[in-house]
């Protein structure tokens, strides 16, 4: 029998990045946050007391409610699949942060349990759902540029250990500035020109050891294990190009770099990694100019449209598609295919061919304009 009334979650994790979906979840009428579990039962129970949740301890205490829907695994990338299969396991449907998993088999094996399981798997960045990307997303799928022809993406700058109390382990197998903020990007670049068709790239590291800067282990050393600059050409399957650098060499910060330049316009998108932000459109020039005389070109404002909230949203998006029956957007799929996509820039930096993306995903959806996470209609 299908439930009705507000969705009942669970939060496995209970670090830094739950204070943000705790936030938001508590707030949404739709939602009901009954338990939080981590391994550290005394920092679930912190978590608990300070936005009102009544049950936490360990992972059981999650795993054993029925009255609990979905699950949000908050843990460590390596044991994303661990958790959300456990989650799976136990009757639920399973909302994970970024990535899905660390590589293809164990997140397609996922899959294959979830759907044979008749359960949902939901995979972040949801940010991409805020009104700032699907103001863009609108725009461009209206025709407001024309034909969209190419995409130029950046994050760039000195890298965590200028204030990262004990950064090794995002210079370690499994993370680096591509596969720690390429999501972000890869899936706006998928909700903007579909899927990822094959991949080439460069990577280097700047330096073969870093030192920490700040805490107890100020003045530390620590090897690089990965490429710490990631420069990728991207092709898509409808033919749009992307060109794309990830790094943590540059003294110079630029982020949250999107731009899409279409026919008769390019769009700028805002920082994947925020839900809000300036959307504008730069129009081709009209007028030839001589220098020094500047270029003057028009440059649309567009006003964002949707609910500002953060993260959470996709859960609430999920849960209220599973009482409607209906597909939600962030899926398992969507997030393999990203996955499937991060991973095969890496295999092009250490072949230095380009490399076909295998997986591919339908038409990804769009939250719709009326979409209110603070309206109650559960």
């Amino acid at each position: 029998m299908t439930k009705t009334g507000p969705i009942g979650v669970g939060i496995i994790g209970a670090g830094n990045i739950s204070d943000q979906y705790l936030t938001n979840l508590t707030q949404f009428p739709d939602v009901r946050v009954l338990a939080i579990g981590d391994l550290l039962e005394d920092r679930a129970r912190e978590q608990a007391a300070a936005y009102g949740v009544l049950n936490a301890g360990g992972v059981d205490v999650v795993l054993n409610d029925p009255d609990i829907e979905i699950v949000v695994n908050l843990t460590t990338p390596a044991v994303h699949v661990e958790v959300s299969e456990a989650i799976i396991a136990a009757g639920k449907h399973v909302w994970t942060e970024k990535p899905i998993g660390i590589d293809r088999d164990e997140s397609q094996r996922l899959l294959d349990k979830a759907a044979a399981a008749g359960l949902r798997v939901g995979v972040a960045p949801d940010t991409v759902l805020g009104p700032g990307v699907q103001t863009a997303k609108r725009a461009v799928e209206s025709g407001d540029i024309g034909r969209p022809l190419f995409a130029q993406t950046n994050f760039q700058w000195q890298g965590p250990e200028i204030f990262h109390p004990n950064p090794a382990f995002l210079y370690a197998k499994g993370a680096g500035p591509l596969l720690d903020m390429g999501p972000y990007y890869v899936s706006t670049l998928v909700h903007l020109f579909g899927p990822v068709a094959f991949v080439g790239a460069l990577g280097l590291r700047g330096q073969e050891t870093r030192t920490v800067k700040e805490g107890p282990l100020a003045g530390t050393e620590f090897p690089v294990e990965i490429p710490s600059t990631v420069s990728v050409l991207m092709q898509f399957e409808n033919g749009g190009q992307a060109i794309s650098l990830f790094s943590t060499d540059s003294p110079l910060i630029r982020q949250g770099v999107v731009e899409v330049s279409g026919t008769e316009g390019t769009i700028t998108v805002p920082d994947p990694n925020t839900f809000g932000g300036a959307v504008t459109i730069t129009r081709p020039i009209t007028e030839r100019t001589v220098p020094p005389a500047p270029t003057v070109q028009d440059v649309d404002d567009i006003a964002l449209e949707g609910v500002l909230v953060g993260r959470g949203l996709g859960l609430l998006e999920m849960g209220r598609a599973i009482r409607a029956g209906r597909p939600h957007i962030a899926t398992g799929e969507l997030g393999f295919h990203v996955l499937d996509t991060l991973l095969a820039i890496e295999e092009a930096v250490e072949s230095g061919q380009f490399v076909t993306v295998t997986s591919t995903v339908d038409e990804v959806g769009s939250i719709p304009v009326e979409f209110d996470p603070l309206a109650s209609t559960l």
